[in-house]
């Protein structure tokens, strides 16, 4: 499976390593560093996410590189990104001064809101592509990074003759939910009873069967489009009284439950026929828990942990993502940072490098041992990127590998409550400029200070969606908490909407930080 050694994208990223080895060992590197914060799914689940084009505004963190002096970074997006949204993120690099930082970035907008991916947008314009490759060739070695790698990617990649910071295309089989469940068993990995590789109509229906013959108990069942996006493209099957009759089973597929109300049956079994799936157990049990661990494999080859979490789920069918609090239960982190590693270290083998992400289900009952279950694996960054990304850039600080608990350079734990689905019709009309007035005359930004805060981002969905993320940074998991819950209601008052506006976010409230 690993990519041809004399395919010309594979001569390209070789460029790649001596780079990182030069950013990781000299913070005076000159470089370029191109984000092209392209969302290159199935554009069809991904118009199911609202406020889905303002995603791309998700990498600014990347400004980050800035504190390099000598670093320069280009940030292409779809649609023009508020320059008081850009001087935000500036203003926050400690020790930089923001007009200095602001002469090393280039914000370049190809003023193209379509639903496609912004990498195809900016493939298809030659000037575009021109002027990035002037602003490359000025400044010394570049690489490029993107929220996920396709084809689009690779393409840009050796169109501009650059290295990309991510995985090679040709893995992306590993980081569907078919490819996922043969890594996990590759890796020793537990993971849900279930069945792969799957395409047409009829097998799901002999998968279904065959689950209930393996699994006697069996309820429910989740049937998974294998590129789905954020819990989009999941489908709830509940079992009917003759859980291994075809034609019951058959009946009952078209019952699916679905997280977006503009999902049916037909439409889901179209794109399974085209993109293929799995069935696979639900697993229930008197306690679920579901957290992700980050990971990342370096130009050289080394899998290493990046964070873990606890994932707040939510819609219809409780997979959709709605946000997450930094790190994962100490009860069963280390059990589930361990199970990642051994799964970093198959796609290594496999010739993965950058960011991926692993979702986890743990299960107890009767208040006995936590029980870790593989779901998938996410050959890209996610919605725990973004908030890990708001902590670094802000505190410099670096996770302890071991325990799986950030430290800021003092020696301080950080820990976070976030989330980039804060929203409520009251917010919409809200420009970027009213966000800041609010958050300062209430002093809930950031406080380098203190270390802690608010952080938002996304907030280019805020007028029009009434929408946003934000990463809530304190020094105990408490005041994470408090304040997530102090942002919220200052928001709502604000805005005067009652405090009825957030029914999706209540797992965030609801779940004490300290369960045990």
């Amino acid at each position: 499976m690993r990519p041809e050694a004399n395919d010309v994208f594979t001569k390209l990223q070789e460029k790649l390593l001596p780079i990182w080895r030069s950013v990781r060992e000299d913070d005076t590197f000159e470089h370029t560093s191109l984000i092209v914060p392209s969302l290159s799914v199935d554009q069809e689940e991904l118009s199911k996410v609202q406020g889905a084009s303002f995603y791309e505004e998700r990498l600014l963190f990347a400004l980050i590189r800035l504190r390099n002096p000598n670093a320069r970074l280009i940030y292409v997006t779809s649609q023009p990104v508020h320059p008081d949204v850009v001087d935000y993120y500036l203003q926050l690099l400690v020790g930089v001064p923001a007009a200095h930082a602001r002469r090393r970035l280039k914000m370049l907008c190809v003023y193209d809101d379509s639903i496609r991916a912004l990498t195809e947008k900016v493939l298809e314009r030659p000037r575009v592509l021109k002027r990035l490759r002037g602003w490359i060739e000025k400044h010394g070695p570049a690489y490029l990074t993107c929220y996920n790698t396709t084809m689009l990617e690779r393409r840009l990649a050796l169109e501009l003759e650059i290295p990309l910071n991510g995985a090679d295309p040709v893995l992306l089989s590993l980081g569907t939910k078919s490819g996922s469940r043969k890594s996990f068993a590759a890796a020793g990995v537990p993971h849900p009873a279930g069945f792969e590789d799957l395409h047409s109509e009829d097998e799901i229906v002999d998968s279904l069967c065959r689950l209930a013959e393996i699994r006697p108990g069996i309820r429910r069942a989740v049937v998974k489009i294998n590129e789905g996006f954020s819990g989009e493209g999941n489908g709830l099957f509940n079992y009917p009284e003759s859980k291994t009759d075809p034609e019951a089973v058959s009946r009952q597929l078209y019952q699916l439950q679905w997280p977006s109300a503009q999902e049916n049956t037909r439409n889901f079994l179209r794109k399974y026929a085209q993109m293929g799936g799995i069935v696979e157990e639900m697993i229930e049990a008197e306690e679920v828990r579901s957290p992700s661990v980050q990971m990342r494999i370096h130009p050289d080859g080394k899998a290493v942990l990046v964070s873990s979490h606890e994932q707040v789920l939510g819609g219809k069918t409780g997979q959709v993502y709605l946000g997450c609090r930094f790190p994962a239960k100490e009860s069963y982190r280390l059990m589930i940072q361990e199970q990642a590693q051994r799964i970093g270290d198959v796609l290594s083998k496999e010739g993965v490098i950058g960011r991926f992400g692993i979702d986890f289900l743990l299960t107890r009952s009767g208040g006995g041992e936590w029980q870790s279950h593989a779901l998938e694996i996410n050959l890209r960054m996610g919605g725990t990127t973004p908030p890990f990304h708001a902590l670094e850039f802000l505190t410099s600080g670096e996770l302890n590998a071991e325990s799986g608990i950030f430290h800021a350079p003092t020696g301080q734990e950080k820990f976070y409550s976030a989330t980039d689905n804060l929203k409520s019709p009251a917010y919409r009309g809200l420009l970027p400029e009213d966000l800041f007035d609010i958050i300062i005359a209430n002093k809930i930004h950031y406080q380098p200070d203190s270390g802690t805060g608010v952080l938002f981002y996304m907030i280019g969905a805020l007028s029009q969606y009434g929408k946003l993320g934000m990463t809530c940074i304190g020094n105990t998991p408490e005041q994470a908490d408090e304040l997530f819950r102090r942002t919220v209601a200052l928001l709502d008052r604000e805005t005067d909407t009652g405090g009825q506006a957030h029914g999706e976010l209540e797992p965030l409230f609801d779940n004490p930080v300290n369960m045990e």
